[in-house]
């Protein structure tokens, strides 16, 4: 445990339990808001209709136009729906883009946020927002990024096809990584993240075996939920600014990008922090932080490699070449050629240290 830490309070309203997508209504009232503007994904938009029509007056319009790495020509699109819609908030149905999306609107406008998670990527809690434009993606801190009220329901998860319930869990597992290593972190992000890997390598085995397996399924939202936490709460380093190039750069899928990277950008750094990265090798196994990672991946058939996501050994070269372009703390000291040697490792999807 850090010996002097500060804690910054937690203060997003948190709903938590099964059938709670009943209450959005009541916690917009709550909000002090009467119009608000549903927001999803393409995917998602009969979700959202639902939605929109249990809120009856509540829901101004619908906007399911919601993309990865919260490009900003949509984001424009929805400042004019929003605008049009009269509305004076934002509910955001589904996972990282459509939250993107809604915070995007909500740092360009002082509209409040009701987010609903319906998977375990986890930047529902977190004052952090990353926008792509011209092919790079940035990323801003801001209080006013960070969501009101989150509203988790397990019910929305039962059917979270198995794919994408792995990807996004070891998206959330990411997150909790940098924390316990983070020069901002204290102890109640730590004590968040311990539990977190601990119900993530309980849950995620069964929800293999049977993905409707609802107390499985509250063990990962509530994971998810700590890990989203503690990435709204201390600083990123190596590992998200990697997952960003690749994303932002290169349109790789946000979750299978941070699922791949895991175990390398974990490895990478428990050279050089091995205490803190313990509670990982504890959770999962395998001898080491890095190695029980890659081991879990294989476990619960997580992607294995960059190659996979059709990147090329010339995009390592770009990739390496980015990362490198804006200073960022990290534990261990890095240069080009040792992050295009992570690279090469995460490309070919061996396991760390072989």
């Amino acid at each position: 445990m850090k010996e002097s830490f500060v804690f910054p309070g937690l203060t997003t309203r948190v709903v938590f339990g099964r059938g709670t997508l009943s209450q959005a209504g009541a916690e917009l009232d709550r909000m002090g808001h009467d119009r608000a503007l549903v927001l999803s994904t393409p995917q998602q938009e009969a979700d959202a209709r639902r939605l929109a029509d249990s809120l009856g007056a509540r829901a101004a319009a619908v906007f399911a136009g919601a993309a990865m790495h919260t490009p900003v020509e949509v984001t424009d699109s929805a400042l004019a729906a929003y605008r049009d819609s009269g509305a004076t908030a934002v509910i955001s149905l589904g996972g990282g883009s459509t939250t993107g999306l809604g915070k995007a609107i909500a740092v360009r406008t002082g509209a409040d946020q009701l987010v609903i998670p319906t998977s375990y990527a986890g930047s529902e809690m977190t004052d952090i927002l990353g926008e792509t434009a011209n092919g790079e993606k940035t990323t801003r801190r801001s209080p006013d990024i960070r969501p009101e009220t989150v509203i988790y329901d397990v019910d929305l998860t039962l059917t979270l096809p198995v794919g994408l319930t792995v990807t996004s869990a070891m998206n959330a597992i990411a997150h909790a990584m940098e924390a316990f290593y983070a020069p901002d972190r204290n102890p109640v992000i730590e004590l968040m993240c311990r539990d977190a890997m601990a119900r993530f390598a309980t849950a995620l085995p069964r929800l293999i075996a049977d993905p409707q397996d609802a107390q499985a399924r509250g063990l990962a939202l509530y994971a998810a939920w700590c890990c989203s936490t503690a990435l709204g709460h201390v600083s990123m380093a190596l590992h998200h600014k990697l997952a960003h190039v690749l994303g932002g750069s290169f349109n790789t899928p946000h979750a299978e990008t941070h699922s791949i990277l895991l175990p390398y950008t974990t490895a990478f750094n428990e050279d050089a922090v091995p205490e803190a990265l313990a509670p990982i090798a504890d959770a999962f196994g395998g001898g080491s932080a890095g190695g029980g990672l890659w081991d879990f991946a294989r476990r619960v058939s997580a992607p294995e490699s960059l190659k996979d996501l059709g990147l090329t050994e010339a995009d390592l070269d770009r990739a390496a070449a980015l990362a490198v372009k804006n200073r960022y703390p990290n534990p261990r000291p890095f240069d080009q050629a040792g992050i295009r040697h992570l690279l090469q490792a995460a490309w070919e999807g061996r396991r760390p240290g072989s």
